[in-house]
């Protein structure tokens, strides 16, 4: 006798997402079996400056982690096709290795994470699931788009980073891989293209987080 997989409720999901959100603000979110990019980097002894400025940089990116994982989990709440919301739940899955490796540098290099990330995460939930809401088009697009605007913002890190501080460039490096490869699934998955007008709107909102993060 067959048994025939288990078809979950929208209230599932809803707790679902629950616990998805407490654990990416609590810093206990579920990752895979990848190994931290950082691990195997010898850690130099970086100037106060460069070492703030690491500190800073690394502190944007999980901010921008926690982010996504509100995005994802918004889509995947409203995503219409159900192969979708599992690419949708698979990318932030993945998602996840950056949060944890994000958390752990910044820890390393004796700042803490954002004080802002329930707004981020809330903010971008309600982003994702409007969305998700248009259309699995436009809901696609909008994380190919999203990818891309993160792998600008990954290149500008690595250009500022210090060279010594080679754990951070690891993890920033890995990082940009995934980023690029989670825009082209979603691109030929039949992401739309979105209009420039929401384009702008969404690097004003990143520009506005960033700033946010780099102090608090």
């Amino acid at each position: 006798m067959s048994s025939q997989p288990r078809q979950y409720s929208p209230l599932d999901h809803f707790l679902f997402n629950i616990d998805t959100g407490v654990r990416t603000l609590l810093g206990a979110p579920e990752i895979t079996e990848r190994e931290n990019p950082a691990r195997n980097q010898h850690e130099t002894e970086l100037s106060d400056t460069d070492k703030k400025l690491s500190g800073r940089l690394m502190r944007i990116n999980h901010a921008g982690e926690v982010s996504a994982q509100g995005l994802y989990q918004g889509q995947a709440l409203t995503a219409k096709l159900p192969d979708v919301r599992q690419q949708m739940m698979r990318a932030a899955q993945e998602e996840n290795d950056h949060l944890d490796w994000c958390e752990n540098r910044c820890k390393e290099l004796g700042t803490h994470v954002s004080y802002l990330s329930p707004f981020w995460y809330m903010g971008s939930l309600t982003i994702g699931a409007i969305a998700g809401k248009a259309g699995d088009k436009w809901s696609l697009g909008f994380v190919s788009e999203t990818e891309h605007q993160v792998v600008r913002h990954l290149d500008s890190h690595l250009s500022q980073i210090s060279p010594e501080d080679k754990k951070s460039r690891a993890i920033l490096e890995q990082m940009k891989e995934d980023e690029l490869h989670h825009a082209v699934i979603a691109e030929e998955a039949g992401g739309a293209n979105l209009p420039t007008a929401v384009k702008l709107a969404m690097n004003l909102m990143s520009k506005v987080m960033t700033k946010g993060a780099y102090y608090l």
